[in-house]
């Protein structure tokens, strides 16, 4: 009684406090935000839950982040159609286009090495970089296109990856390799072209029309993934995905979200709540994390309780040391959460988390160690 009383006289002099100071917003952030991190208790993460069972947890904790992303957009066949190729050394890269929902016909990426299949694949998740023109360009190097996008690609590959086609590197090393624009990004951007502000736009309409921005570009990774699975060339028990940064969470979120992804590889993007949500943090800006929001979850399960859901497939999660977007100790206690998940499930080398001593960056060095891991678990 004594602790209730106090907490409430607490909260009557915050209260008070910000009452005296004329304003309630600081750096876009309510001055009670510490309040709302600790009214988030994540009752639907493995260990808070009261399902014991893994298997019955799995799937409910599925159930919840699927009906969060509600609607589902229609799916349809996909009615994949070639547009043009191109031999490169050990593969094919074909310009395709295919239907990714009922809403949606997609242009796309798709290589395909030499020989008998079929083959591994993996489905790669461009990053968001708060750069929009291109997006599957920033994967796989682009063919077919004006010379500004081919600069464009080839900047972009310099800037983060370390001027290497993350695409073309997996498919000269025997992968099928798939790459979509995800909607506001490159061939599914903007008629009137590129604006940040437009992204925020986008987000909120859709909202005004049921629909989450986050949730719809999980919905197609997901179709995206399933898509992939079903091609002659590949083997669908060894379908894998891979991004950097915004691309990083879409890989574990699709590798939670559906069991047709065997394996994933997320660089640079894992962290807790507490961690993100601060005064100072990029996190905060709004613009740019709706095209992460899915609306509710935080109600039920954190980011790393999310990423749980893929356990015990074969997960490697990597993070900069200098990476001013994700805090350190967050991103350590997300991969102390995770690992905990896989332990409990005797699937500790299952999961593999690591830091490098880089900034926010997919190294020449970091993609290899991606393609030793899809070497190891899917090849």
């Amino acid at each position: 009684m004594k602790r209730t009383v106090c907490s409430f006289l607490f909260l009557g002099i915050t209260l008070i406090a910000f009452a005296q100071k004329g304003y309630e917003i600081q750096n876009d952030m309510p001055l009670f935000y510490r309040q709302l991190k600790e009214s988030l208790t994540y009752p639907m993460a493995w260990g808070n839950s009261s399902i014991k069972d893994f298997k019955e947890w799995r799937a409910e904790a599925r159930k919840t982040l699927l009906d969060c992303m509600q609607p589902a957009p229609p799916a349809i066949p996909f009615d994949m159609e070639v547009t043009a190729t191109e031999q490169r050394p050990g593969y094919t890269a074909k310009k395709i286009l295919f239907n990714v929902s009922g809403y949606s016909r997609v242009p796309a990426y798709l290589l395909v090495p030499e020989g008998k299949g079929p083959f591994p694949a993996v489905l790669l998740l461009h990053d968001h970089g708060a750069h929009f023109s291109i997006g599957k360009e920033k994967m796989v190097r682009p063919f077919g296109v004006e010379d500004s996008v081919l600069a464009d690609a080839d900047e972009w590959a310099e800037k983060c990856y370390d001027k290497q086609y993350v695409g073309d590197y997996l498919a000269a090393n025997g992968y099928v390799v798939l790459s979509v624009d995800a909607l506001f990004w490159g061939e599914r951007g903007r008629k009137e072209g590129v604006r940040y502000d437009s992204q925020q736009a986008l987000a909120a309409n859709l909202l005004q029309m049921g629909m989450s921005w986050g949730a719809l570009i999980a919905w197609d990774d997901i179709r995206s993934a399933e898509f992939l699975a079903e091609l002659p060339a590949v083997d669908k028990n060894k379908v894998g995905v891979m991004g950097f940064s915004m691309g990083a969470y879409r890989a574990w979120m699709v590798s939670a979200a559906t069991d047709v992804v065997k394996a994933g590889a997320a660089v640079c993007w894992m962290n807790t709540t507490d961690s993100l949500m601060t005064l100072t943090n990029n996190q905060n800006k709004g613009g740019s994390a709706y095209s992460m929001i899915i609306p509710g979850i935080r109600n039920r399960m954190d980011y790393p309780h999310v990423a749980s859901i893929a356990c015990p497939k074969p997960m490697l999660f990597i993070n900069g040391l200098r990476d001013k977007l994700f805090p350190v100790d967050g991103v350590k206690s997300a991969f102390s959460t995770m690992n905990d998940v896989w332990k409990s499930q005797s699937a500790e080398q299952e999961l593999t988390t690591k830091f490098y001593d880089l900034p926010h960056f997919c190294s020449k060095e970091i993609q290899a160690d991606v393609l030793e891991f899809f070497n190891k678990k899917l090849k």
